[in-house]
């Protein structure tokens, strides 16, 4: 059974700025603690990469994956399945990128579903899914705000 999460975290860029950090895919190696390689295998008639390749370490060990991204007809949102990898058999997902205040925050809205085709321990799971939640929305932060900063300056 999919093991599903549900996160939301403010962050200090807008938006728009939080939309081109999440598509940047070629860039997560230098901010995603466990992704290692990204390849954009195609894109969709924006230049948005719409099947994305990653190696990145789980488990113990580095994993090979392939993404399908799919963008809403809201600009600010974009969402994903797997379509192959090694010891997963669900991971799909999305972000959501809601204004706050004036414009300048963002609301940040992401939901995952992860399934592995390994049994594995229940705490196992647990810390899997809190290093994915990690990478996800903490280093995603740490990351957009650091060159939103870096940009205002």
């Amino acid at each position: 059974m999919a093991q599903k999460v549900f996160e939301e975290i403010p962050v200090d860029a807008s938006p728009q700025y939080c939309l081109d950090v999440i598509t940047n895919f070629e860039d997560y190696p230098s901010w995603a603690s466990d992704i290692k390689e990204v390849e954009v295998l195609r894109r969709d008639s924006e230049g948005r990469g719409n099947l994305v390749s990653f190696r990145a370490a789980a488990i113990g060990r580095s994993i090979s994956y392939t993404l399908e991204y799919f963008y809403a007809d809201d600009p600010l949102r974009c969402a994903w399945q797997l379509t192959e990898g090694e010891l997963l058999k669900i991971l799909s997902g999305k972000y959501e990128f809601e204004p706050e205040g004036d414009g300048g925050k963002t609301l940040v809205k992401y939901g995952l579903a992860v399934d592995l085709e390994v049994p594995l321990m229940s705490f196992v799971k647990r810390r899997l899914e809190s290093r994915l939640l990690n990478a996800a929305l903490t280093d995603f932060r740490n990351r957009v705000e650091s060159q939103a900063d870096q940009i205002a300056g």
